[in-house]
């Protein structure tokens, strides 16, 4: 091997959030739909020349063995799906972690991606995605769902339905040229100016369901049912019913844990919504990250963002998912 190369692609999160993380899915059904973006993860690995392993990403690290490696994903990534050489891994992305994107999902598939190709197996989408997830639910214990492996792996504008039994199936979105074409104008992203580790959001709602929590039920039982109607909104190509469905998730998303709006968020929103917008909302878990708006007049929602000091992330969507390639 040489050098490989690999990128997964980041998401945005359209409807019924949330209701991936197991504590809801396994005992519920979850659902939601979501677009894989044209803003990726990058990863760079090779053996050449290596007596160590050496990990660079935001720290550097140089050890003797894979199970010394303090970056978790890596750690339990090469230990697991790797058998040759000492490796050295650089990654890089587009936006910073904590934004909402999926960042930490996509770098999980982008490393096992990586690994598969220097050990010559073949994958599928559908591997990648349940070996990510594997590895961050059910190794690490994060308190995450299989949303951010899934798109990362697949690409593309699909419908997810997370399985009692742990199965997920997808379904690509059947989308007239029309509605993709105005998704692609008026869908707007916009960086609130701070990130956050979407762990204590997620390890709230977590405990709440295991327990029962009769809110949390009842919020999670709503987001998926805006999720199935966001679906079919959007194939019957309603987008002005879509924009409100997403202001519904977004109430109905601050319900869910304290932390999820914050005084910068709710600005921003009002901005929005004065500007035309029909709808907006956070992507990811909230309290940070990404506002996600729907806008009758672009150009007019961008003027209010940019007077905020709200940076926009254009955007188009991605149908490729992770991919990778082999230089020798």
């Amino acid at each position: 091997m040489s050098i490989i190369f690999t990128r997964a692609p980041l998401r945005i999160s359209l409807g019924g959030g949330g209701t991936d993380l197991p504590s809801y899915s396994d005992r519920y059904e979850g659902f939601l739909i979501a677009g894989a973006i044209d803003k990726y993860v990058y990863l760079l690995i090779h053996t050449a020349f290596q007596r160590n392993y050496r990990m660079k990403y935001s720290e550097l690290e140089v050890v003797d063995r894979p199970q010394d490696i303090k970056h978790p994903i890596l750690r339990e990534t090469i230990c697991r799906h790797w058998e040759g050489e000492p490796l050295e891994v650089a990654s890089l992305a587009d936006v910073p972690a904590g934004t909402g994107l999926g960042s930490s999902g996509a770098y999980t598939v982008a490393v096992l991606k990586s690994l598969a190709l220097g050990r010559h197996i073949a994958t599928t989408p559908a591997s990648l995605a349940e070996d990510a997830a594997h590895i961050e639910i059910d190794v690490l214990g994060e308190p995450v769902g299989k949303q951010d492996p899934y798109v990362a792996a697949h690409g593309g504008l699909c419908a997810y339905t997370f399985r009692r039994d742990g199965t997920v199936a997808v379904e690509p979105l059947a989308l007239s040229r029309e509605t993709l074409d105005k998704l692609r104008h008026n869908l707007l992203l916009f960086f609130t100016g701070s990130t956050r580790s979407a762990s204590q959001l997620l390890t709230d709602q977590v405990r709440r369901t295991e327990a029962d929590d009769e809110a949390m039920l009842q919020n999670l039982h709503r987001t998926k049912e805006i999720g199935l109607q966001s679906r079919e909104l959007l194939e019957r190509g309603d987008l002005a019913g879509f924009a409100e469905l997403m202001d519904a998730h977004w109430h109905t998303k601050r319900e869910r844990s304290p932390g999820m709006e914050t005084e910068r968020v709710d600005e921003l929103y009002r901005l929005a919504r004065m500007s035309g917008c029909l709808g907006a909302k956070l992507v990811g878990a909230g309290g940070g990250g990404f506002l996600l708006v729907y806008a009758t007049n672009p150009a007019d929602t961008r003027m209010a963002m940019a007077r905020a000091g709200a940076p926009e992330l254009e955007f188009d969507f991605e149908f490729g998912g992770c991919s990778g390639t082999e230089y020798q």
